[in-house]
Order: C-alpha cells, then sequence, then structure tokens
C-alpha cells in the first residue's frame, strides 16, 4: 500500500511539472510573436538586449529552479494542486488575437511615446484617480482603466514571464502559512492591496479556505473581472480605494499583502502605503509583497533591472530597484523577518510587532 502511493506521488509530481513546463513553453512561442507585432506596427526591427543567448538561458534556468520550488510547495501541503488548475484551452485561444493586436496598438505608443491616451469608457474615472496613476502602464489600452485591459492583463503578464508568474504570485504564501502555524485560515481576515484582477487572490483562497478576503484595487474595471473570476469564493470582498488611503479602521487585518504593486508606485507613495498598512494591521500581523526583484537582489538580471523600463511604461521603476523595500519596512517600524527570489520577483515579509 505504501509503495503504491509513493508510485502514485511520484507520478503526479512528474505530471504536475510536465503540465507547468509545457504552459511556459507555449506562453514562450506566444512572446516570440509580439516583437514581429512591435516591427509591424512601427516598421522598425527592436534590437535584442547583448549576450541575448545567454540570457536566454540563465532565465530558462531559473524559470525551471521556481517551477520546482512551486511544487515542493504543492507536496508538502502549503497550497493545494488546485492552483494549477488551468482555464479550458478555448479561453485561452480566444483571447492570443486580442493580446496580440493590442501588442500592436501598444507598440504605436511606444513609437509616439504617448502614455496618457484615454479613451472615453477611461477618462470618466481619471477625476477620481491619484496623478500617478493616469496613465497607461506598460502602453497597453486604457492603462488599468478599460475592460479590455482588464481581461487581457493576466494573459499579458504571463507572456511577458514566459508562464512563471503564477509561480512568481505563489512565492508569498509559504511564508503567510508558517506565520499562521499552517492555519486554514479559521478567524483570519487578510487584506490585498492592488488586488487587479484577482489572480493572488484566487491562491490565498484555495491556501486558506476558511480566511475572509477584502481586495483593494483603484480601477473599477480590474475588480468587476475579479467579481466574475472569483464569483465560487464566498469570504472575498472588494473595495475600490487607494492603497495610500484605506477607508478601514486601526487594527483590522491578520496580513495585508499585495502583489506587483510597489515597482508601480512613487517612492514617497510607496512609505505611505506601507504606513497605512501598519496602521490597518493588528499588532504581530504579517505584512508581505511579492513584486519586483530590485538592485543587487540577482546579479545575473542586472541587465533585465535596465531593460524593462525601456521596453514598458514604468516611469517609476528606475527609483523603485534603488530603494530596497527591505528598507522600507524596517523605517515603518516592522521586523523583516525573510526575503526570498524566485526568477524576476522577491518576497519579503515581516511582522508588525507594536500598535501604530
Amino acid at each position: 500500500m505504501e509503495k503504491q502511493k509513493y508510485l502514485q506521488k511520484q507520478i503526479i509530481e512528474k505530471a504536475a511539472l510536465a503540465f507547468t513546463l509545457a504552459r511556459t513553453g507555449q506562453f514562450a512561442v506566444q512572446g516570440f510573436a509580439l516583437p514581429w507585432m512591435d516591427r509591424l506596427a512601427t516598421g522598425q526591427k527592436r534590437a535584442a538586449p547583448k549576450e541575448y543567448t545567454e540570457h536566454l538561458k540563465e532565465a530558462l534556468s531559473k524559470i525551471y529552479q521556481l517551477h520546482q520550488k512551486d511544487l515542493a510547495h504543492i507536496n508538502n501541503g502549503l497550497y493545494p494542486i488546485d492552483v494549477l488548475r488551468p482555464e479550458t484551452p478555448w479561453q485561452h485561444a480566444l483571447r492570443i488575437p486580442k493580446v496580440l493586436i493590442d501588442s500592436f496598438k501598444a507598440a504605436k505608443r511606444r513609437q509616439d511615446k504617448d502614455a496618457h491616451f484615454f479613451d472615453s469608457e477611461s477618462e470618466d474615472y481619471l477625476n477620481q484617480l491619484p496623478e500617478y496613476y493616469k496613465r497607461n502602464f506598460h502602453y497597453q489600452t486604457g492603462g488599468y482603466l478599460s475592460e479590455i485591459s482588464a481581461e487581457l492583463y493576466e494573459h499579458q503578464v504571463e507572456i511577458l514571464f514566459s508562464g512563471a508568474a503564477d509561480a512568481m504570485r505563489r512565492l508569498i504564501l509559504p511564508s503567510l502559512k508558517v506565520h499562521f502555524s499552517n492555519s486554514d485560515g479559521t478567524g483570519l481576515k487578510f487584506l490585498e492591496l492592488a488586488s487587479g484582477t484577482g489572480r493572488l487572490t484566487r491562491f490565498l483562497a484555495l491556501a486558506f479556505p476558511k480566511v475572509q478576503i477584502t481586495c483593494v484595487d483603484l480601477s473599477p474595471h480590474y475588480l468587476k473581472k475579479a467579481r466574475e473570476r472569483l464569483k465560487n469564493f464566498r469570504n472575498v470582498n472588494y473595495v475600490q480605494a487607494p492603497a495610500e488611503d484605506l477607508p478601514f479602521k486601526n487594527e483590522q487585518f491578520d496580513a495585508v499583502v499585495s502583489c506587483f504593486l510597489f515597482h508601480e508606485l512613487p517612492f514617497e507613495i510607496r512609505k505611505k502605503v506601507v504606513a497605512e498598512s501598519m496602521r490597518v494591521a493588528k499588532s504581530k500581523s504579517y505584512l508581505g509583497l511579492v513584486d519586483s526583484i530590485q538592485k543587487n537582489d540577482d546579479i545575473d538580471f542586472e541587465w533585465a533591472l535596465k531593460q524593462f523600463p525601456i521596453d514598458f511604461h514604468e516611469p517609476f521603476y528606475k527609483n523603485y530597484i534603488e530603494n530596497p523595500m527591505e528598507t522600507i519596512f524596517k523605517d515603518q517600524g516592522l521586523q523583516v523577518v525573510s526575503t526570498e527570489v524566485g526568477f524576476l520577483s522577491k518576497v519579503v515579509s515581516g511582522v508588525k510587532l507594536i500598535d501604530s
């Protein structure tokens, strides 16, 4: 019986690894089409970074390591294998032409250096938003203020990271599980900042099936998409608000988390977001983020940190990589308990030891 269970586990592990690698492969193939859309839009061929082949080999190696780590966390029971459940092939395939069309439009905006174009759908919300948010991040259509952006964003991010984005998001789960002693979430309240379309939210809900999650985001379109995607999760609610000015009373949450938020914020806003997180967090609560690596986090990817703001509209990124989030956490009174790097992302987590 034990031998049979062992063999079954081995089969599941190998099948899961094969699936994740196949997923990486198909997103990577889609990524190879984007330079052609760029050339079609601009009439110019963008030069590849120097030592491209060496960079690609290094990236593929670290993606593989990330997937192995992710599967080890599943095998160790930190979160269920359901986190790997894909959407239907039909849903995925239908989105690809839309991604390519938006890539064409983004290339035109990049060429024209037009990062502030909004259609009438988006402009209706601009007067409600902080200045730093009024831009087409990544040159995508409508920035974060259009339905097409909300539909395509997660797919575009997976192409950017060759199918590794979800595994990077899940890097925050192990430290959460350790902090809460492998709890199922009973009696806990989590706050997720800049929750977007709910990708990390789903993983949190699967890892902590009885937790109450509050999602905060500035985009009504992204919150709408999150509601649609997470309609089967009854323990999630949604609030439209800026992360630096939260509409909650002091000491409401046991954990405050975010994913891919801080690199899109000005330096002073980053500090305000951490301060607000401290305010709404209970004593001994968990505060954590998963975001882009920063300078000196991984010397092998220093080239990528320089290239990213060139290829995409990310006006605050250069400042972000120069100012470690660990330092901001410490300056706000957090005890930083861990920093972990995985591919192009890192997790920084801390504990609030005193009341703010």
